[in-house]
């Protein structure tokens, strides 16, 4: 980690993301015990309106606690991917709820239904954002999933615990089998001194993608598939 990591969760009104962030810093800055900023905004409605939750993370005292830009983003609708996408850095790390969010602009991103798991495998949709802070704690070392469980467990009401607990499990195995299914795909240009593009899909995503369309990345041609580098 370098000596400054920024955060966005964003996505609609009443999802929980503002509650998302607090838990997140709180995390972070308590239980891991680094520098940590959280702001929040929304839009005038409440639910359904636009909402935010910025996180800045550092191994210094953090004097000024605005996104500048991204590390990771993290969407829970289209309409906030749309916007926020291109305030990601190139190498940052896009997290998508695939419930609400079909039009991906990368194909580098983790696209996880974590919406639609907590509605089907724990009948409660509330929890789908601790899902996300699981799925969170397993694709970047910025938190560790016992300060992430330590942090849920602080803030829940007595008598949650075990749903709570098993929703960031759940959270935490998907993200896991995401990874684990995924294979890297390196596109070399011809004749040139460019550097290999590389991408991270399933092979779900390549049957369906460019790689049977023979689509290739413009100067580009596919040169190496194979298991995710571990």
């Amino acid at each position: 980690m370098g000596s400054r990591y920024e955060i966005r969760l964003s996505g609609s009104g009443g999802q929980g993301l503002i509650l998302m962030g607090i838990i997140l810093a709180e995390a972070i800055g308590i239980y891991d015990g680094k520098y940590v900023a959280q702001t929040q905004s929304y839009g005038p409605e409440a639910r359904g309106g636009s909402s935010k939750s910025e996180v800045i993370v550092s191994d210094e005292e953090i004097d000024y606690p605005k996104v500048m830009s991204l590390d990771l983003l993290l969407v829970m609708n289209q309409k906030s991917c749309d916007e926020f996408y291109p305030d990601l850095k190139s190498d940052g790390i896009l997290i998508v709820d695939s419930t609400f969010v079909t039009q991906i602009p990368s194909p580098k991103a983790f696209q996880v239904p974590f919406t639609h798991i907590a509605r089907e495998k724990l009948k409660r949709e509330v929890v789908a954002t601790l899902l996300l802070l699981g799925a969170l704690s397993q694709l970047t070392p910025i938190v560790s999933a016992k300060a992430i469980e330590s942090a849920v467990l602080a803030r829940v009401p007595k008598g949650t615990e075990k749903l709570n607990r098993e929703a960031l499990r759940a959270g935490m195995n998907a993200a896991k089998t995401r990874e684990e299914g995924m294979v890297e795909i390196r596109w070399f240009s011809r004749g040139s001194k460019r550097r290999p593009l590389r991408f991270l899909l399933t092979w779900k995503e390549i049957l369906s993608s460019m790689v049977l369309q023979k689509k290739w990345p413009n100067g580009f041609f596919p040169f190496f598939i194979g298991s995710r580098p571990k």
